[in-house]
C-alpha cells in the first residue's frame, strides 16, 4: 500500500511539470474579473431583491 501511495506522488509530480501555469498578470486580470462580476451580479440581485421588496409590502401590508 506505500508503494501505491509512492507511486501516485511520482505520477502526479511527473504530471505537474506538464502544466501550462499562468503568469503573474494573468492571474491578476482573472482575479480582477472574477470580483468584478461578483460585484456586479450581486448589485444585480440586490436591486431586484429591494424591487420585489418593495411590490411585496405594497401588495400585502
Amino acid at each position: 500500500m506505500f508503494a501505491k501511495l509512492i507511486n501516485y506522488v511520482k505520477a502526479t509530480r511527473a504530471e505537474m511539470k506538464h502544466v501550462s501555469w499562468p503568469t503573474r498578470k494573468q492571474i491578476i486580470n482573472f482575479t480582477l474579473l472574477v470580483i468584478g462580476i461578483s460585484i456586479a451580479i450581486a448589485l444585480f440581485l440586490g436591486f431586484f431583491d429591494m424591487l420585489f421588496s418593495d411590490i411585496l409590502k405594497k401588495f400585502v401590508l
